[in-house]
């Protein structure tokens, strides 16, 4: 088997793509500080694929820890690196603290790379580079707006990193995989989005806030020039998206790269709008939820959706699952932590 680095990889995505690799025949191996995440969810990626995954605690920044990873396993083919700070809100208020940490890491991870000569590497960045977009829906050629948050001026520059990278070594491969909205959870319901610090994104908020864990949620502002006033975004189901990670890693590996650095959106290519998000999870679940409006949040994009024709053509990936599947494998998933 090709062994993987997931870094990140006890966290919401991390752990779902590392059930897809496990199912895609592939030996995995994780490291994760366990900064906004924890152990459980090996717990239930053993259940689910009979593996029982190894996770290295070692913080992305410290170089040398990372340098005894890839000295201990030298059989690495390919890294999917996902480990990064998140919140978009916080980075507002901690800027130098997401820089350090999501710039640090990425770079620490190229120079264990190149040491090791590890080729293959999947970068895991997101819709927020391209800021607030004149054009709808954005394509992988639409070019990048100002960052509206330290935390998408880290994904931006953490592609020009890599790009840098690729030109200076033209025996690496890159793929750099830009999505949007993720949500929703594994269809056991034994792993889903758990985060150890209080959940900023949409899906659990909502979800929390059904079964009770939150008195209400608040929408963060009805004054957008969109069709209900509330924010558009594109919601990815995880598994689709854990599933582009492992068609990523595979057209590295079948040589199929036109370039030595690629870059792929990844959504469903519709927006849904906050309010329209609600309506479906109140469909599904046949629960009324508390939510009330309020201000616009900083560092929010107006709207943003994808084109995902290119990772349809090139990756031969196409989302499965709407919305309402989102929604419902959410709120399996919420249940059951929570029973």
């Amino acid at each position: 088997m090709s062994k993987v680095l997931v870094t990140g990889g006890t966290g919401y995505i991390g752990s779902h793509t590392i059930v897809d690799l496990i199912d895609n025949g592939f030996e995995v191996i994780s490291v994760d500080n366990l900064t906004n995440s924890n152990e459980d969810s090996l717990d239930g990626i053993e259940k689910i694929t009979g593996v029982r995954v190894k996770n290295y605690r070692v913080d992305m920044v410290n170089l040398a820890a990372l340098l005894d990873i890839f000295r201990e396993n030298p059989d690495i083919i390919g890294v999917i690196h996902f480990a990064a700070y998140k919140l978009v809100g916080e980075s507002v208020e901690k800027p130098l603290q997401y820089f350090q940490n999501n710039l640090g890491g990425l770079i620490n991870l190229l120079t264990c790379m190149n040491t090791f000569s590890v080729p293959n590497l999947i970068f895991s960045s997101s819709c927020s580079v391209y800021g607030n977009s004149e054009e709808l829906p954005v394509t992988e050629a639409t070019p990048f707006q100002e960052a509206e948050s330290p935390y998408a001026r880290t994904k931006q520059m953490g592609e020009h990193i890599i790009t840098d990278y690729a030109r200076a070594n033209p025996g690496s491969h890159s793929v750099i995989l830009r999505y949007f909205n993720p949500a929703g959870a594994h269809e056991s319901a034994l792993i889903g989005e758990a985060p150890s610090n209080k959940a900023t994104n949409l899906v659990p908020v909502i979800t929390e806030t059904a079964i009770g864990k939150r008195d209400s949620m608040t929408v963060f502002g009805d004054d957008y020039d969109t069709r209900d006033g509330s924010c558009i975004r594109d919601y990815i189901h995880v598994m689709d998206l854990a599933n582009a990670h492992t068609k990523a890693l595979q057209y590295l590996l079948a040589g199929k790269d036109r370039t030595n650095c690629e870059v792929f959106n990844l959504g469903i290519g519709e927006g849904v709008s906050v309010l329209e998000a609600i309506k479906a999870f109140e469909k599904v679940s046949g629960k009324p939820l508390n939510y009330e409006i309020g201000p616009r949040r900083p560092g929010d994009v107006v709207a943003i959706y994808a084109n995902n024709r290119k990772s349809a053509e090139e990756l031969g990936w196409k989302p499965e699952r709407d919305i309402e599947v989102i929604m419902q494998s959410a709120w399996d998933w919420e249940q059951q932590r929570s029973a």
